[in-house]
């Protein structure tokens, strides 16, 4: 993927130098996904979630459809205007989806600036969207409070589920919300077996090391925080519409 100088990027700030773990991390996780089939073209992330019936996670995208769609019924049924933060934004198709809702301002964070840089390009014209190469737990966001605080499918790169809850409370308006989407949590007798899947996973890739950077949260782990289920893929409404393969949706309040 070619990708241009991030100079001219004018939506993409870059507050200082990467950390060596980060640029190996950053890497094999391009490699990693390029063999997994989920590095796209611009064209291809200007329509995410929308991708073709014949592409190779098209059921994955399907569920992430919905449950993006859900999201940003909620988050513009608010009616106000809202500052939103995407942790782990990727390619930005979901932080772009959120900055199309009337008065929101989203910025995106990734600390993968190979993705970053992708999102930036595509979504350059957008003057509600920008982003930010940088790791929350040792970033400075210049004390930026947000309404609303997105992990969509990104928890799974943080080690500590608790301590990076707590790190994004103290960047919450009040009255402000968190919420984790396309998020697989696991009892807590499961963590194991799903961590031997996930070694045995990247070692089919022969990337076994990647398994460092992968890690698996328990639902128990958010006993300690105020949280509400807003969508149970296990209830007899997401059964009837067919919405039972989507991953939870979980609100966190400070």
């Amino acid at each position: 993927m070619s990708l241009p100088d991030s100079s001219i990027l004018t939506n993409i700030q870059v507050p200082g130098p990467s950390r060596p773990l980060d640029v190996l991390f950053e890497k094999k996780y391009i490699i990693t996904r390029s063999l997994e089939n989920r590095l796209y073209s611009d064209e291809e992330v200007m329509k995410l979630p929308e991708i073709t019936l014949n592409h190779t996670h098209y059921k994955e995208w399907r569920s992430r459809s919905r449950s993006a769609r859900r999201l940003v019924r909620y988050l513009a049924a608010k009616n106000r205007p809202l500052e939103v933060l995407e942790i782990g934004c990727g390619n930005g198709w979901l932080s772009h989806l959120v900055a199309e809702i009337p008065d929101t301002r989203v910025t995106g964070l990734d600390i993968n600036f190979t993705e970053l840089q992708q999102a930036a390009r595509v979504f350059n014209d957008d003057p509600n969207l920008s982003f930010v190469h940088g790791d929350l737990r040792s970033l400075e966001l210049e004390e930026h409070l947000f309404d609303v605080i997105l992990f969509a499918a990104s928890l799974e790169y943080f080690p500590s589920l608790k301590k990076i809850i707590h790190r994004s409370l103290t960047y919450l308006k009040p009255g402000g919300e968190v919420h984790i989407l396309d998020t697989r949590f696991h009892r807590q007798g499961e963590i194991q077996a799903a961590r031997m899947r996930t070694l045995a996973y990247y070692t089919s890739l022969g990337y076994p090391e990647m398994a460092d950077f992968y890690f698996h949260h328990s639902i128990r782990d958010l006993r300690s925080f105020h949280h509400i289920l807003l969508h149970n893929p296990n209830s007899l409404t997401a059964r009837l519409l067919g919405s039972r393969s989507d991953l939870p949706w979980i609100r966190i309040t400070n």
